[in-house]
């Protein structure tokens, strides 16, 4: 996969070629002014395309055994998966923009952060869309971390989905006190070496986030635009602190997990006693299925740990958009999200507000049995972090290889 990093020049390439105007088709006026029953009428028969990440088995058999099946029989729509995310996503669209595509591969793309931030700069999404989707009614738009994306406003333009955060990860049968800040960190990588390490992907550069937030002296402290002046500072003390304890890493820091998957393999066979991860740690299904031992417990970081919701864009060119509206309707419907919220299934928080919920509705999302081994994300109150800018993304994927990797 293209590292984001790498497809900037790109962009600024596409923004003159386009001039940056928003290509949306003239179908968005005609589209967004009609009831919602004109538009649940036309999408019956079709096909719509959703392009998503596949990592995860959980939400792959969400999706593949529950949700496409119920909208075809709900709605007669055809929803066809495909994968891809990030920089696959944004290289699609800025491929078919370039080339004057009218109606594109995709109709629904799941995203957030610097995806939302690069699609956005080629003018790549269609919308406002949200306020459109009666299940909107149940999310709540005043929460910072609905609203934001990465600090940056959605403005309708995406709908959001899910909302997690990221934990740290430990086995209590081999580790007793685990790490909470910088210092303890090193401390334990030079008393268990090679039973920690970063993966080279969208996790580990979350990891770096919390620890660029630690460096700077607050939970809060990358808060606001994106600053070079600040990046350069903390940045380099954080090089500085990876090279110095890297070669207390799994595999003396010589090498790096591409996926988070990697890591998981390498927890579960008891090479990593520390790890990591979203859905508050993501440990839950690992465990129940036997993957995870069940001495895996979940913890906060003393300044907190980033949380953030994950969206569903419709892209300017989508064929489909009302079919994509269709779909995104039921995802964010209190039967999609219950259905999600499953600890033995996807295991997922909901978006929605529970009490905005319908009476018969908020008693089943109430009586949700409680993780297992993981936590709640409201056990993790006030050890919350908000996205940075998708800048500080962006520069830590390119200077771990340049900083770290290669050194």
């Amino acid at each position: 996969m293209l590292k984001l990093n790498f497809l900037v020049p790109f962009i600024v390439a596409l923004c003159a070629f386009s001039s940056c105007q928003n290509n949306t088709s003239e179908d968005q006026p005609d589209l967004l002014a009609q009831s919602w029953e004109e538009i649940t009428d036309s999408t019956a028969g079709t096909t719509v395309n959703f392009m998503m990440w596949q990592g995860s088995p959980e939400i792959n058999n969400y999706i593949n055994n529950y949700v496409v099946p119920s909208v075809k029989e709900k709605y007669n729509i055809d929803l066809k998966i495909s994968g891809g995310q990030g920089a696959e996503i944004v290289q699609l669209i800025m491929s078919e923009k370039q080339a004057d595509v009218n109606r594109g591969q995709v109709d629904i793309v799941w995203i957030n952060g610097e995806t939302f931030f690069q699609l956005n700069q080629i003018k790549g999404l269609w919308g406002p869309f949200v306020k459109k989707l009666p299940n909107s009614e149940y999310i709540d738009f005043n929460d910072p971390y609905i609203e934001t994306d990465f600090q940056q406003p959605v403005n309708g333009m995406e709908a959001p989905w899910s909302i997690s955060q990221f934990a740290m990860v430990y086995d209590s049968a081999k580790v007793a006190y685990p790490p909470k800040n910088l210092q303890e960190l090193e401390a334990y990588v030079k008393e268990h070496p090679g039973t920690f390490t970063i993966s080279n992907d969208f996790s580990g550069m979350t990891l770096l986030k919390c620890f660029l937030a630690e460096i700077s002296g607050s939970p809060k402290g990358l808060n606001g635009p994106f600053s070079e002046e600040k990046y350069e500072k903390l940045s380099d003390q954080l090089w500085d602190y990876i090279n110095r304890i890297k070669p207390y890493f799994w595999k003396q820091g010589t090498t790096f997990p591409k996926e988070a998957t990697k890591m998981d393999q390498m927890f579960a066979n008891g090479e990593l006693w520390l790890g990591y991860g979203y859905g508050e740690g993501g440990i839950e299904d690992k465990v129940l299925q036997g993957l995870f031992p069940t001495s895996t417990r979940v913890y906060a970081w003393d300044n907190g740990t980033i949380r953030n919701a994950n969206y569903l864009g419709i892209p300017y060119n989508s064929g489909n958009k009302a079919g994509a509206l269709q779909v995104i309707n039921f995802l964010l419907s209190p039967e999609a999200q219950f259905k999600k919220m499953d600890p033995e299934g996807m295991n997922a928080n909901t978006i929605l507000t529970v009490e905005k919920l319908p009476k018969d509705w908020k008693e089943k999302f109430e009586s949700v049995p409680d993780r297992k081994y993981g936590v709640k994300m409201a056990d993790l109150d006030g050890k919350d972090i908000p996205e940075p800018a998708p800048e500080y993304m962006i520069r830590l994927y390119e200077e771990f290889r340049t900083e770290v990797i290669e050194k």
